[in-house]
């Protein structure tokens, strides 16, 4: 408890467990909710619990009582009554010195005060949970440990790679979130499907919905239920039996490319989920031993001088690798 609250300025020195906390915001917690907040600092506290003292008027900012979606201010004093923590799960905080993790130091593609952009390699999550001992969010942490905030801007699949941004304020994250929200920022992401990608196929809208299996898997379908989507396509190379395409996601839904991908019949090689069988062994005997699925490029509009940046990442050579041996159409 007191590694997270040694984040913030806390003006009473005794056990936080023991004692009402009194936290100083600053400009990394700038318009943040309170919930939020509370979640981040009380970790390991139920968030029925968290909304109770927030209800019961436990939780007051600047000795005002206040609502569960107040936002924060610079300068905001916020009372945290004593709250009985649970354990510490040391899984989400791995060891810096694991080669998973400290590989990510070399996979920087740019850093400065606002932003890390980093291209992730395939294989690893971008977050700890259902099952997964940690993430690159939590690996980053554990190889910064002297940087109070690091949160995630946008998320890739575990079997993705690519460019991934990471927020270093809280104000650098909401100004991206601005973007995703008002769609100014363009990812172009490189796949590998099967078969002619036909010239004509340059826009996929079909609405996805997300659904969870009888074994417990969980999947995305195109269905007139789901969530109105958007994918643009454009033809980078024509191989014999496959085509290199690139993808731009308009909209942001989980599994977005590669059910699009499969809804027109060119599913992405050596995707467990929505690929064929034939098609994947063919590219596993040339070697390929993960999805096709790389986010190439992205542009965005930098938070501290609204310049705009474009960072790509280059392909993995196992991704380089495939296509110097497969032949061109």
């Amino acid at each position: 408890m007191a590694a997270v609250l040694s984040r913030w300025h806390i003006m009473n020195t005794e056990s936080p467990q023991l004692q009402v906390q009194l936290i100083t915001i600053d400009e990394d917690h700038l318009d943040q909710r309170i919930d939020n907040f509370l979640i981040t600092v009380l970790k390991g506290v139920p968030k029925s619990m968290i909304y109770r003292i927030v209800r019961k008027g436990e939780v007051r900012v600047n000795k005002k009582r206040i609502k569960p979606e107040y936002k924060l201010q610079i300068g905001d004093v916020v009372r945290v009554p004593p709250v009985r923590m649970a354990e510490q799960d040391n899984r989400t905080a791995p060891s810096a010195n694991l080669s998973r993790v400290s590989q990510l130091e070399d996979r920087i593609l740019h850093e400065d005060n606002h932003l890390i952009v980093l291209n992730k390699p395939a294989g690893i999550a971008v977050h700890g949970g259902s099952g997964v001992d940690y993430g690159v969010i939590e690996a980053l942490r554990s190889l910064r440990p002297q940087q109070k905030f690091l949160e995630l801007v946008h998320r890739l699949d575990k079997d993705t790679s690519g460019v991934l941004l990471v927020a270093k304020k809280r104000s650098a994250l909401k100004h991206m979130h601005d973007q995703l929200r008002y769609k100014k920022m363009q990812k172009d992401y490189l796949a590998l499907v099967k078969g002619e990608w036909s010239a004509q196929d340059k826009v996929v809208k079909q609405p996805l919905l997300k659904l969870t299996l009888k074994s417990g898997e969980r999947i995305v379908r195109v269905n007139a239920e789901g969530k109105p989507s958007e994918t643009r396509f454009k033809i980078v190379q024509r191989y014999q039996g496959c085509t290199l395409v690139q993808a731009s996601p308009v909209t942001g839904r989980t599994h977005q490319i590669r059910v699009h991908c499969q809804y027109m019949g060119h599913p992405i090689a050596c995707d467990e989920k929505y690929s064929e069988q034939a098609f994947d062994d063919s590219m596993r005997a040339q070697g390929l031993t993960r999805l096709f699925l790389h986010a190439a490029e992205l542009m965005f509009i930098h938070p501290e001088n609204d310049e705009v940046m474009r960072v790509s990442a280059p392909l993995d050579d196992n991704l380089q690798q495939l296509l110097s041996k497969l032949k061109r159409a």
